[in-house]
């Protein structure tokens, strides 16, 4: 088919970034939400805006003439077209080929890819009321969709007749009949007329479960802010940031007041500065307790609901667990594998993070603060003790890491040296909020490769985070250019520079890693292209870029005061330098213990029943070691948007995966003179551009001449 997801089910199939990264997620919005996506007058008739391709370059949305309203009509006649074009496809009399069957389905579709790609770009980034109505209505009409695609029996024949004839195929397209054949199975395409049935159940309410999972965290995200009436309560904040909340009450209708947003993990920025130990309290048990109150945003029935009805679907496609069926179509193959690299891990940085908890509650004592560090305390006294130990304070960083200079000077001075692409401001492009920026990428030859769209900073629309997506893919058979959005949620200052820390810089680095890996895919198939690989192969390519934002001369580049202009000090260099490795046991088993909590949750079994979703969790940490009251997960259970509504399930480990991936092919080009263009081509030529041609392992080995070991990663986390 014409890229139409059908292995997500009626959710958008972002890459987010995640806790393998050492970047926090989004800090909280400061600026009033608005968007190009306004809802038509009333009187208005609806025009639907996707029903012919797009006359901007590439196919590039219009979003000049995309209202909120537009989607409700655009969705439903694609459905429409795209079911009348399958059916005459599985109907036809010709014997099935690769051309008339695979081929065709490529091709199908295209106006409802045009609409569902903006739509749940949108859902995520800018929505609204009339959005959120849409996607409510639209899931459980997606899902029967997809539904009557993966279990057409006279599809599936021709499918399956084709990819039993495979041999005969060239590589690329002997591939795609494969990745058809196995979403068909696993999909259900060979369980019986009754069990067929159930699985459409269960499809349609999973879709309305996620649906409602991600409205009520959008809407807890943001109902759930720390509210303050004393400015003295907010003793540690910079100035900037203290007027950023006082800029984001009053945009809340609270003037007078001061606002601390929440980012969507559950560590918060603020309790690293705040010095009232109330208010950390507050900040990180509003954080922790996001979708556990009892009402209609309460996320706990629906966690269990999900996962109760997952593990009913995976026996019912022949598998033990979700976990087991997720894991079958990934590299790690098996939860077993997972489970063992997660828990090989935890004794070790288990002992770090205690070695870590000593230090601050020595601090605590020395300070005869009469109290054992708690949660709250962690990211507060860790800052004293980094200050104490590399004599660095957050606040020397960030002026010489100012937004736009880390942008031009870091992000795009990179990949010209790397890859030779630059990136060309097209202001005349509309974009769906005025925060959005519009880019045209080119290759060395000064030929055009496609276009991106960066929409960097927060706002109360978006629901936090960090991630990058399409909004075209790039195909051969469709002659199609890739269009690329990367999304993150930078606070922006409410006057002046915005300075960045430096993981928010490395975050950058992260997604535009993400975003050259849909850039360069040059493949035939819409199915292959780009990021259409496996979810513990996807987060690689990004992960492996992160690490130029701490090359020397990249950073020597980008790191120069936003007044002076002059570089970062080398003395101060030093330090940031050697600070990386701090509170990594912190950082480690936090994402280790959230890891090990999605596994848990996944390995339900069909007929295993969950009454309390909290005392799941606690037995959950306590199983695998991972249960530190001052080290939670990363996301608690009902905040877990990455692994309950979101493509992770039974994959949050995948960000640990990669990074063996990452760590080792960083590595391995150090040796090779580290950054310049040989380098660079050869990446981009056998893995950034192959998409999901070949195994995830296959490409890999291209590229390196061997597979991995974990020396490289050991080294990176400082665990050896």
């Amino acid at each position: 088919m014409y890229k139409f997801n059908l292995l997500a089910l009626a959710v958008s199939g972002a890459i987010a970034l995640g806790a393998c990264s050492k970047a926090p997620d989004a800090v909280a919005p400061a600026e009033p939400a608005t968007t190009a996506a306004a809802p038509a007058p009333a009187t208005a008739v609806v025009v639907n805006p996707f029903a012919e391709p797009s006359t901007l370059q590439y196919q590039a949305p219009a979003f000049d003439k995309i209202q909120s309203d537009s989607f409700a009509t655009a969705l439903d006649e694609g459905m429409r077209l795209h079911a009348a074009e399958i059916q005459v496809i599985a109907e036809g009399d010709d014997a099935p080929t690769f051309e008339n069957t695979i081929e065709a389905m490529e091709r199908s579709g295209a106006m409802l890819t045009r609409a569902s790609k903006v739509f749940f770009n949108l859902t995520e980034s800018t929505t609204d009321d009339l959005i959120q109505s849409v996607q409510a209505d639209v899931a459980p009409k997606f899902a029967a969709h997809q539904d009557d695609i993966l279990l057409n029996a006279k599809l599936f024949t021709r499918v399956e007749a084709i990819f039993n004839a495979r041999d005969s195929l060239d590589a690329e397209s002997k591939r795609l009949a494969q990745r058809y054949f196995d979403q068909f199975v696993r999909a259900g395409a060979k369980l019986d007329a009754t069990a067929q049935a159930r699985i459409r159940e269960l499809n349609a309410e999973q879709s309305k479960l996620v649906t409602q999972f991600q409205n009520n965290q959008l809407r807890f995200t943001k109902d759930d802010a720390v509210v303050v009436t004393d400015v003295a309560e907010l003793d540690g904040l910079s100035a900037a940031d203290v007027a950023s909340a006082a800029e984001l009450a009053t945009s809340r209708g609270m003037p007078g007041k001061w606002v601390i947003a929440l980012t969507n993990t559950t560590r918060q920025p603020a309790l690293s500065s705040l010095t009232n130990r109330a208010v950390r309290q507050r900040v990180w048990e509003a954080s922790a307790n996001r979708g556990l109150k009892d009402g209609p945003t309460d996320n706990r029935p629906i966690v269990i609901a999900l996962a109760t009805l997952r593990a009913e679907r995976a026996k019912l496609l022949g598998f033990d667990t979700w976990a087991g069926y997720v894991l079958a179509d990934q590299m790690a193959k098996t939860p077993a594998a997972v489970i063992k690299i997660l828990t090989d891990l935890v004794p070790q940085v288990r002992k770090n993070a205690e070695a870590e908890l000593a230090e601050i509650q020595k601090v605590i004592d020395a300070d005869k603060g009469g109290f054992q560090a708690q949660a709250w305390d962690w990211e507060f006294y860790a800052e004293r003790v980094r200050k104490a130990r590399f004599d660095l304070d957050e606040a020397q960083i960030r002026p010489y890491f100012e937004f736009e200079n880390v942008l031009e000077a870091g992000l795009f001075f990179t990949m010209k040296e790397l890859y030779g692409i630059t990136f060309k401001p097209r202001a005349d492009l509309p974009v769906y909020h005025e925060g959005v920026r519009a880019y045209e990428v080119f290759d060395a030859d000064d030929s055009s490769i496609g276009l991106f769209y960066g929409d960097w900073f927060a706002r109360d629309s978006k629901r936090g985070g960090a991630w990058m997506d399409s909004f075209v893919d790039q195909t051969e058979l469709l002659q199609q250019k890739p269009v690329i959005v990367n999304v993150m949620s930078i606070k922006k200052a409410s006057s002046g520079p915005t300075l960045l820390s430096f993981d928010e810089v490395t975050t950058m680095f992260h997604e535009l890693g993400h975003a050259v890996h849909g850039l360069f895919s040059k493949v035939n198939y819409p199915l292959l292209s780009g990021t259409n690989v496996p979810r513990d192969f996807v987060e690689f390519p990004s992960q492996f870029e992160e690490d130029w934002a701490q090359d020397p001369r990249v950073i020597a580049n980008y790191a120069r005061h936003f007044e002076s202009g002059e570089a970062i000090p080398a003395e101060l260099l030093a330090k940031v330098m050697r600070s990386r490795g701090f509170n990594e046991g912190f950082d480690t088993m936090e994402y280790l213990a959230a890891a090990l909590l999605d596994m848990e949750w996944h390995s339900l079994k069909h007929g295993d029943t969950v009454s309390d979703a909290l005392a799941f969790e606690a037995a959950a940490l306590k199983k695998y070691g991972v249960d530190m009251p001052q080290v939670p997960p990363r996301y608690r259970t009902t905040n877990f948007a990455h692994v309950f509504p979101g493509g992770y399930s039974a994959g949050y480990y995948a960000y640990l995966w990669s990074e063996v991936l990452a760590a080792d092919a960083f590595a391995f080009m150090a040796t090779q003179g580290g950054l310049t263009r040989a380098n660079g081509d050869l990446f981009r030529s056998t893995i950034l551009s192959r998409g999901g041609t070949k195994e995830a392992m296959a490409l890999y080995v291209d590229y390196r001449g061997q597979e991995p070991t974990t020396d490289a990663l050991l080294i990176r986390r400082g665990l050896k």
